[in-house]
């Protein structure tokens, strides 16, 4: 296969580390790999295979040589400047931010779902949020088969979903980064609240769900938690589908899903946690059980790793895509 150059925007953080870590794991074909960073992280050496990558400060010249892709992780203010400039450099960007996902003309893809969106892009391809990536494989099996009414979302999502700054916040007893200790605490508040009441980690799900399943009228809600573990997001999924369905059915048609597995025996306490699902890239999904409240209503519940598949493999598999189409 064709080698590709490739950067990474943020090689030094959380998401940055990961999707160098993945691109290993998965013999992404890299030519030359170039690490980027700020200032203050400039000159720190990270480890490839068996290369070692001097990290260069991120600036307006850092497309000019040659670049093939580029995955950003530094946040939304640096993807708004510089993913513009990387485009226009013929690169593809492969941005993890929230600035371009529900911009009318940038896709916003997860592989198993909605694949072949990617190949419209105009230079940038959007990443998703991490919560709402896990939710859409098995709403994807399920959507297909059954149609989809209504969704609501209950999210339990792990305080590396903030960073390094989460992490410490759990692991050191501390409320510096969040409004309120996280240890021995679950808030009801990711990102800023709205003026119609929800915040907009809730929003993201809601809109980015619509975009993703190409379901503009999707009725769709969400409530978003943060709760004191450190990796992996769950979700607590409950629909109203279109038509009616056997449990087994639905278990069997979820198992069959690229990249789900089902774990799911009540009668073992068989079903996904986080502590599962840590450092994997599968989505997991348990507790299927007909919501008898409504008719033709499920629920499920959804486990995934969000630094991973909420982040890192995501953007990675993107880049296979592109890959494999030759760009």
């Amino acid at each position: 296969m064709k080698k590709y150059n490739v950067a990474v925007v943020g090689a030094t953080g959380l998401v940055g580390r990961t999707i160098l870590k993945v691109m290993e794991e998965r013999r992404f074909p890299v030519g030359t790999l170039v690490c980027l960073a700020s200032k203050k992280s400039a000159g720190e050496v990270l480890k490839y295979e068996d290369r070692e990558i001097v990290v260069k400060e991120l600036d307006e010249n850092s497309f000019d040589e040659e670049i093939d892709i580029a995955f950003f992780s530094a946040g939304g203010s640096i993807s708004e400047k510089y993913a513009p400039i990387a485009a226009s450099k013929g690169v593809v960007v492969v941005d993890n931010s929230s600035v371009f996902r529900m911009n009318e003309q940038v896709p916003l893809v997860v592989p198993e779902v909605n694949g072949e969106d990617a190949f419209s892009n105009k230079g940038v391809i959007a990443n998703p949020n991490c919560s709402t990536i896990q939710c859409m494989l098995p709403l994807k099996a399920i959507m297909d088969n059954y149609g989809i009414k209504r969704v609501v979302y209950s999210s339990y999502q792990s305080v590396s979903g903030s960073g390094t700054k989460g992490l410490r916040d759990l692991d050191e007893g501390l409320s510096e980064f969040y409004p309120f200790p996280i240890q021995n605490n679950v808030l009801p508040h990711i990102d800023v609240f709205l003026e119609n009441g929800y915040t907009k980690e809730e929003m993201k799900m809601i809109e980015e769900t619509r975009k993703i399943l190409h379901a503009p009228e999707l009725k769709v809600t969400a409530t978003t938690v943060r709760v004191p573990v450190r990796f992996a997001h769950s979700v607590s999924v409950n629909l109203e589908l279109e038509k009616d369905f056997q449990v087994e059915d639905v278990k069997r048609i979820l198992s069959e899903f690229p990249g789900v597995v089902v774990k799911d025996d009540p009668d073992h306490k068989l079903y996904p946690m986080p502590i599962d699902a840590e450092g994997r890239d599968e989505v997991f999904v348990g507790r299927i059980r007909r919501d008898f409240s409504l008719e033709h209503g499920l629920n499920i519940w959804v486990v995934a790793d969000n630094i991973r598949k909420g982040a890192a493999t995501n953007a990675v598999q993107i880049g296979e895509l592109l890959a494999k189409r030759g760009i």
